[in-house]
């Protein structure tokens, strides 16, 4: 019986698909760049639309600062289980297209090339939305129609950190109330293994700023003067040794230890370390090797400390002498549970005064909890299950993501486990110039999300009977 609605469901969705794609290249024409403010009040505008052309209800939030929050909402259909629900994460905001010498075509012209359709913003996030109102369009055209309520939140300052977000899960804690989540991102691996997270890593990002003079001087004055570069550099090799041990002392404070059920799913995951290193070019072995740690547990379960940039003095083409007058550098630690963004900015500025560096200020830009949903939640299985019934390669389900997103937020106001799908491939190119999604991924992950959601009621009613054992 699966085996024959899934492939009702690619019937479907190869009919539907064709113009779904055409919708998606006209809103990645849209320059949502959050980091600019641009595009913001069209690309609200277009959103709204989407979920009114596809049969739905809409919303705009605005009422509590940042860029503006759309609500979707679709009813179950007259066969559907109306007292559940699935809510979708998206985000319609996209990273700056820069360097622009080094796209192909235009960042913000939609383009098909070998299968792949290439814009800012196709995989990261504007592709997914789409995707899931293309499934919901296929569920339209079943017997009974949508199985279960399903609402959507999209907003508009992920790429920023999301700052404004919580303000508006707490206020609207009830219109978006559901029994689970889809977060917005996932794709394929380099064995065309989908790729699920249940969770995903906090951040504390910061700017560390040295000021050692009113200006700029010439480098002959380092004979007496102090070198704000390098007193800068000199701070930062006290936090992390040569050994990438981190050696902030209250760092690793309250992290919760993984259950036994996580340890073993992670020591099962594929890791192809040659693959890696060819991805990225790496020049050096991983830094795992030397601290005897598997790369997949430190992935998982273990924080980080990284330098993103350093900025002083002068960098330009050729020789200019000269002793800076500052320093900075942005810093990325990324957490995992039971972390505090607020902890770790403070236990870097007791660390820092404490090695006579109370002169370098510390600037929390970006803070977020990590989260990680419970892996024997029924929901959980479900998402695996019904990827298996429909991926040619069995998926991979990580227990959180290496990356960071506000999901904290959404366990902590709306009590939801949340897992992340998307139709991303291993070259997607997220951040960087000639971002894609491949035209059959997206076709794919269409097919998984609608029959995903067909047994969705059902494996939520399996949590509702389990819980009242």
């Amino acid at each position: 019986m699966s085996e024959q609605l899934v492939q009702s469901i690619r019937s479907l969705t190869n009919n539907v698909v064709i113009g779904s794609i055409e919708t998606l290249k006209d809103y990645l024409r849209l320059p949502t760049i959050s980091a600019q403010n641009k595009a913001i009040p069209e690309t609200v505008e277009f959103v709204v639309q989407l979920f009114e052309d596809a049969g739905g209800e809409s919303k705009v939030l605005d009422d509590l600062g940042g860029n503006p929050v759309v609500y979707g909402f679709f009813p179950a259909g007259p066969n559907g289980d109306s007292d559940k629900t699935l809510l979708f994460y998206n985000h319609y905001d996209v990273q700056p297209p820069e360097p622009l010498n080094e796209w192909n075509s235009e960042p913000f012209e939609p383009t098909v090339v070998d299968g792949k359709l290439v814009a800012r913003g196709v995989a990261d996030n504007k592709g997914d939305l789409i995707a899931r109102l293309t499934a919901i369009k296929v569920l339209q055209q079943l017997d009974g129609g949508l199985p279960c309520n399903i609402k959507f939140m999209v907003e508009g300052e992920e790429e920023i950190g999301s700052p404004n977000l919580a303000p508006y899960l707490k206020e609207y804690k009830d219109l978006f109330k559901a029994d689970a989540c889809i977060w917005e991102f996932g794709g394929k691996d380099e064995e065309e293994r989908v790729n699920m997270v249940a969770g995903i890593k906090g951040m504390a990002y910061m700017e560390l700023t040295c000021i050692g003079a009113d200006i700029d001087m010439h480098s002959s004055v380092g004979a007496y003067v102090d070198n704000a570069a390098w007193r800068l550099v000199q701070a930062l090799a006290t936090m992390r040794n040569e050994k990438n041990e981190i050696l902030v002392k209250g760092f690793y404070d309250g992290i919760e230890e993984p259950t036994e059920l996580e340890k073993e799913v992670v020591s099962n995951l594929p890791f192809n370390e040659e693959a890696v290193e060819k991805l990225y070019g790496l020049k050096r072995p991983l830094i795992t090797a030397a601290k005897g740690v598997d790369p997949r547990e430190a992935m998982v379960f273990q924080p980080t400390m990284t330098i993103c940039g350093i900025e002083s003095g002068y960098t330009g083409e050729g020789a200019k002498t000269v002793l800076p007058k500052s320093a900075k550098v942005k810093l990325d630690c990324r957490l995992v549970p039971g972390q505090d963004p607020n902890h770790i900015l403070a236990t870097i500025q007791t660390h820092l005064k404490a090695h006579g560096f109370d002169d370098i200020e510390v600037v929390l830009i970006n803070g977020q909890k990590a989260y990680r949903s419970d892996y024997n939640h029924p929901f959980v299985a479900h998402v695996l299950e019904t990827a298996s019934a429909v991926y040619e390669k069995d998926p991979v389900l990580t227990p959180n993501s290496a990356g960071t997103g506000p999901m904290y937020e959404f366990g902590h106001q709306l009590q939801v486990p949340v897992v992340s799908t998307g139709v991303g491939w291993i070259e997607s190119k997220a951040h960087a110039p000639n971002e894609s999604v491949r035209l059959a991924d997206f076709e794919e992950g269409v097919v998984h999300l609608a029959y995903m959601l067909t047994g969705f009621p059902a494996a939520m009613n399996k949590n509702t009977l389990e819980a009242t054992k």
